[in-house]
């Protein structure tokens, strides 16, 4: 009887081969997302019948799709956030979810750094009138010696302190447990409030969970500087989008760097119509690097749980019998 491995995530496979080629030499019937983009939950409700192992990206993964799938046992995330599963569900039916935390987390820290000085000095806005024959002089801010807040220091969160440390600068940060490691490197823990005022530059590293969804809204960013920055690299619905776009196009705060967004793609989002947004398309992952360390991930995950053994990354351990 051919096993049945769904393939949903729309990176999985398409620059690093290895942990494709690994599935294929276990004979593995291999079911791709043709689409090009994550899929919905009706979509999600066609292929699942008869799938045994599932990659998923970031799709609509709710109870009325888990519910349909009758012989899957293992649902891999192709990344570290699973609040687009419902782990509750899967769990119940005894499907394990795992993900890959900490595959991808120097390629976040490295895009934050990089979108921390994009902003600053305005690079991709100079790199773009360069080559429409301009020669307009974008005055920045200097990066050294600056005050960073980071939101949620966990392994994100200590790898972007430690290249911020790089530039001199000062570390705060807010975080429901204190990071001890953190503190031994300089940084100093302060409330939210605290943080939002103090910062010259706050980069978000926490995850989306039903207490965080809009953690940055109307009441946060006004305790912001009109110098201020606010760079986000973890999840688009963490921060209050309308909100963000009135305060950077009344000029409230300096300016924005943002790699997710409450909607992927995000379509018409009027943060794309202003000049003070450096916008990326959710890569703080993708290098080869990071894919090759996910890919690898969840094709060991997806291996063990098939032939019975006990796998890496569960985010649900209580669904393993």
């Amino acid at each position: 009887m051919d096993i049945n491995v769904l393939i949903t995530s729309t990176s999985f496979g398409k620059v690093v081969k290895e942990p494709v080629e690994i599935l294929k030499s276990k004979g593995y019937r291999l079911i791709w997302n043709k689409s090009g983009r994550p899929l919905k939950e009706d979509e999600l409700v066609e292929k699942v019948h008869d799938v045994d192992a599932w990659i998923a990206g970031v799709d609509e993964i709710t109870a009325k799709v888990i519910s349909a799938a009758n012989n899957l046992k293992i649902i891999c995330r192709y990344g570290v956030g699973v609040d687009n599963v419902d782990l509750r569900e899967a769990t119940k039916r005894g499907i394990i979810v795992t993900n890959t935390p900490d595959a991808n987390s120097d390629a976040v820290a490295d895009l934050t750094i990089g979108l921390i000085l994009a902003v600053a000095r305005w690079i991709p806005q100079a790199d773009k009138a360069v080559k429409e024959g301009k020669w307009d002089r974008f005055f920045g801010y200097s990066v050294y010696d600056k005050t960073l807040g980071i939101i949620g220091m966990g392994k994100i969160g200590i790898k972007v302190m430690q290249r911020a440390q790089g530039f001199k600068m000062k570390i705060i940060y807010s975080d429901p447990r204190k990071n001890y490691e953190a503190e031994k490197m300089g940084a100093r823990k302060v409330d939210l409030d605290e943080l939002l005022r103090e910062a010259d530059f706050i980069s978000i590293h926490t995850p989306l969970t039903s207490k965080t969804k809009y953690l940055i809204g109307e009441s946060e960013l006004s305790k912001m500087r009109s110098t201020s920055f606010l760079i986000n690299t973890a999840r688009g619905k963490l921060v209050d989008e309308i909100a963000l776009y009135r305060y950077l196009k009344e000029k409230k705060i300096a300016g924005a760097a943002v790699d997710v967004y409450s909607k992927e793609p995000p379509g018409k989002s009027p943060l794309l119509s202003l000049d003070n947004v450096v916008t990326t398309p959710h890569i703080g992952g993708y290098t080869y690097e990071a894919l090759y360390n996910m890919g690898m991930m969840v094709v060991k995950s997806l291996i063990d749980t098939l032939e019975g053994k006990k796998p890496d990354y569960m985010v649900n351990p209580e669904a393993y019998k």
